[in-house]
């Protein structure tokens, strides 16, 4: 079983794929190293002397610098490295002449929805949105007390939950309507009830304006305020749509027609060695077979840009990009928050150093194919290959984006673990094998089995496609066994 993991051969770290004791002769890719220390797994040993000032480099990339001297068989941490961010920087786009998708090869198919829109769906549900916090106790209450509509080809009734939808101004507000429209829009939604209470700011004439053309079988509305019974009159709506919902059946459909959202969460200092990478990996395989995948946490690609923005398809995309990136760092700076201010407490506990560091690592998730397009926030995904969208690191507020961007459902990497999934089924993936066995109510996937020597990414990727088309096909993920799942609206001005 392999001790370390030396990413590029300019790297002066390696990282320890297991725990190293103090004393252990680490032997990789030509170098031996005494350990001077205890090195965590996750965590970095220096390999090289790194000098006080000196950039530490891991994925070929500065990390950061020292802030110390390190001999070889040091532990590089928090304690002695230092992130090289500050503001806003100014890119250039410097394309390789070998910038080309990817290879095409035959989809196979998985067994889904076909919507009368022509959409392609993998779950058959029927949803309440409510416009406005004030009826959320309301909605939990219609969903439980019609479960016995769930039959037949429906594959459940849910309501998603927000404090939003009134006392919001301006940009707050609009982006409250654009993101719950868009989540009406999902086609993984059979059918939708949206839900008003009647005095909220959130108007029901602004959000059909939002929302546009619809079908009206599907979609139907319901104000608490204009009923004498909601409860009654949410239950003559809802056998309505669950008739409308009850009509289709799964068929077999291109792996072409699926979006998939890719998001790590909890990450230890192996997401950028097994998970990410393998995620990457299955996002080129994806976009070789016509489907599309979405990159966003923006804050997390900071430090890490030299591994996208030369990827852009043409320029066109690249200055969406460089908006995009510089466009969050504005964000942070307005609100007087340093850009760096990243890694969590659990990132660095499990070997996340700098935000360099965990940028380099999340990143990965692109793999390697250009990038096609970049949407903003609660825009939805209408090109083939890999778009990145606009969104923070926090893993609900981004998990919900991806699923109004459309995604039919979600990969997530973990190095610590997390529960939670998005209204689309979010699969967990484990950096790590500890993890999946202490966590096996949580973890979907294993990618540890890189780290331990038994497979390779490229195997790992094959059968992370295998997966994500049984779950497209109706396999449940574990968040959907246990019936998590839940929205987060990204929020940002003033509550009245």
């Amino acid at each position: 079983m392999p001790q370390a993991i030396h990413i590029s051969p300019i790297d002066n770290v390696v990282v320890a794929l297991h725990p190293i004791a103090k004393g252990t002769l680490v032997e990789v890719d030509g170098l031996a190293v005494t350990a001077l220390e205890d090195i965590p797994q996750g965590h970095k040993m220096a390999v090289k002397p790194i000098r006080n000032g000196e950039n530490v480099i891991k994925y070929g990339f500065p990390i950061g610098h020292a802030t110390a001297d390190a001999e070889p068989g040091t532990w590089m941490h928090t304690h002695n490295v230092h992130t090289n961010l500050s503001g806003e920087v100014e890119y250039s786009y410097n394309p390789s002449p070998e910038l080309a998708p990817l290879p095409k090869v035959e989809a196979e198919t998985f067994m889904g929805f076909r919507r009368k829109d022509g959409r392609a769906a993998i779950r058959n549900e029927i949803w309440i949105i409510p416009t406005v916090g004030c009826v959320n106790d309301i909605a939990k209450k219609m969903v439980a007390d019609n479960q016995d509509l769930v039959t037949g080809t429906i594959e459940g009734l849910y309501t998603f939950t927000h404090p939003f939808g009134c006392s919001q101004t301006g940009h707050d507000h609009a982006q409250t309507r654009k993101l719950l429209a868009a989540l009406v829009r999902h086609p993984n939604a059979a059918a939708v009830l949206v839900l008003h209470l009647g005095c909220e700011n959130l108007q029901h004439d602004q959000f059909v304006e939002e929302l546009g053309e619809y079908d009206h079988d599907r979609v139907k509305f319901l104000t608490c305020q204009d009923v004498d019974d909601e409860f009654a009159a949410a239950r003559d709506i809802l056998k309505e749509l669950a008739a409308y919902a009850g009509q289709f059946k799964r068929e077999p459909i291109p792996v072409s027609e699926l979006v998939v959202g890719m998001k790590c969460g909890g990450s230890d200092g192996l997401s950028g060695i097994t998970a990410n990478p393998t995620i990457g990996r299955f996002s080129d395989m994806m976009g070789q077979r016509g489907g599309s995948t979405v990159l966003t946490e923006v804050p997390e690609m900071f430090g890490a840009e030299g591994f996208l923005m030369d990827r852009c398809i043409n320029h066109d995309v690249f200055v969406k990009a460089e908006k995009m990136i510089n466009g969050f760092k504005d964000y942070f700076i307005s609100h007087n928050e340093v850009v760096y201010d990243n890694p969590s407490p659990g990132n660095k506990q499990g070997g996340i150093t700098t935000l360099e560091d965990k940028s380099c690592g999340c990143v990965q998730k692109g793999g390697t194919a250009p990038i096609m397009d970049v949407i903003g926030y609660g825009d939805p995904v209408v090109t083939k290959g890999l778009n990145m969208l606009y969104g923070p690191g926090n893993d609900l507020v981004s998990a919900t984006a991806m699923t109004a961007a459309g995604a039919h459902l979600i990969l997530f990497s973990t190095g610590r673990g997390t529960p939670f999934s998005a209204p689309a089924p979010t699969l967990k993936i484990s950096t790590n094998t500890p993890l999946a066995e202490k966590k096996s109510g949580w973890i979907d996937f294993n990618t540890g089995v890189i780290a331990d020597g038994e497979k390779t990414i490229d195997e790992a990727a094959k059968d992370l496609l295998d997966l994500v088309i049984r779950v497209a096909s109706g396999e449940q993920t574990k968040a959907e066994k246990h019936g998590f799942r839940e929205i987060s609206i990204f929020k940002d001005g003033v509550v009245l």
